[in-house]
């Protein structure tokens, strides 16, 4: 068994209710499972879209990087998120940050799709902030632990703000 790190986002559409029909999937695919609360955050990379509701989740699981991260992609679709521009909007988006104690890269037809820990986890306080409520000293392989990473964003950090009134209602997450 693996821990996994999942990031959780998504501003089309009802954003609260995608992460939390997403996070409910995730509960019935990972063990021991938990998830952080909600932040609603800034858009990077493509400004002119709405603010995203993220999370972040943990949880242990016996599939390995790649069939874990079709799994997350195949709930994607599941859920109704469209093909759109690259860092555009999206009705929710699962990224899979980091996979155990491992770097992992897998390449396809000469193209890289799927790096571990996550290529641009460091430059992303949406993400940092709500995997710090769950996991401040996990050290992510090469990259340190969470609490320096976050520290690292300081900058970042009126772009991410906890939902302190919404809470997600599901079961078995703690």
């Amino acid at each position: 068994m693996a821990l996994a790190v999942i990031a959780l986002g998504s501003n089309l559409g009802d954003s609260l209710g995608s992460v939390q029909r997403a996070a409910g999937a995730l509960a019935s695919l990972l063990t021991d499972f938990s998830l952080s609360p909600l932040y609603r955050t800034v858009p990077m990379y493509v400004a002119d879209q709405p603010a995203f509701v993220n999370a972040a989740a943990l949880g242990e699981t016996d599939l390995g990087p790649w069939p874990l991260l079709q799994a997350l992609k195949r709930l994607e679709l599941d859920i109704g998120r469209q093909p759109r521009q690259r860092f555009g909007p999206r009705e929710i988006d699962l990224d899979l940050i980091s996979y155990g104690c491992v770097s992992y890269r897998f390449i396809q037809a000469g193209r890289i799709v799927l790096e571990l820990p996550h290529p641009r986890l460091a430059e992303r306080r949406f993400v940092l902030q709500p995997l710090a409520d769950l996991a401040p000293n996990l050290d992510l392989p090469g990259l340190g632990r969470v609490a320096g990473l976050l520290a690292a964003t300081e900058s970042q950090a009126a772009s991410v703000q906890r939902i302190e009134d919404a809470a997600l209602q599901i079961q078995g997450v703690r």
